[in-house]
């Protein structure tokens, strides 16, 4: 079984047990939290898909960790013209275990 659910302007595959690593979220490490932004849900030949949410449909999961992603280097170079600009960058995540999928 596993669903499609939309959190911080992204879509995510999920499944049962599944890590997920998603935008960072205000709830502590240890917390459940619920995503009631499902799009699709299947369980084997059965697929439930909303329009564009799935009504009755959630997923919870618990917060393992929040944490900072790989440092991304920005350059803006221009050549010949004696201009380069070097900055960096890492974007703070949350790092879930999801826990159940329920669908109406």
């Amino acid at each position: 079984m596993y669903a499609v659910i939309a959190t911080g302007g992204q879509q995510y595959r999920v499944e049962k047990g599944g890590v997920l690593r998603i935008e960072k979220l205000s709830a502590e490490p240890g917390s459940t939290v619920e995503f009631n932004e499902v799009l699709m849900v299947a369980d084997g030949d059965i697929v439930r898909l909303g329009k564009p949410l799935l009504v009755g449909g959630k997923v919870t999961a618990t917060v393992e960790k929040h944490a900072k992603g790989d440092k991304v280097v920005i350059v803006k170079f221009r050549r010949r013209k004696h201009y380069m600009r070097q900055k960096t960058h890492r974007q703070h995540f949350t790092q879930v275990r999801v826990t159940e999928i329920s669908a109406p």
